[in-house]
């Protein structure tokens, strides 16, 4: 989202367009087989440290221990959750 400049730039807006359908494609599929709750709580999660990990590695956001331990949690629930039983 960031390089297309509030959707003003054609081929990252398609890139960003692109992936929100195949995330939503991904998590329709996932509602299938896993409860809600459980299953938008994994996809928001997964998502949240796959776009702070991004901003980190591609946009040059840095990293400190709180940004680290906050993904680390996430990634942590996101296991506990499957651990549980996300039937």
């Amino acid at each position: 989202m960031k390089y297309g400049d509030g959707f003003t730039k054609l081929w990252p807006s398609l890139v960003t367009a692109i992936g929100y359908v195949i995330a939503f494609v991904l998590l329709a599929q996932t509602l299938k087989t896993v409860a809600v709750g459980t299953a938008y709580a994994i996809w928001a999660g997964a998502g949240t440290a796959a776009v702070a990990a991004i901003g980190m590695v591609f946009l040059g956001e840095g990293m400190n221990t709180a940004k680290f331990a906050g993904i680390v949690m996430i990634i942590g629930g996101v296991v506990v959750l499957n651990l549980g039983g996300a039937h």
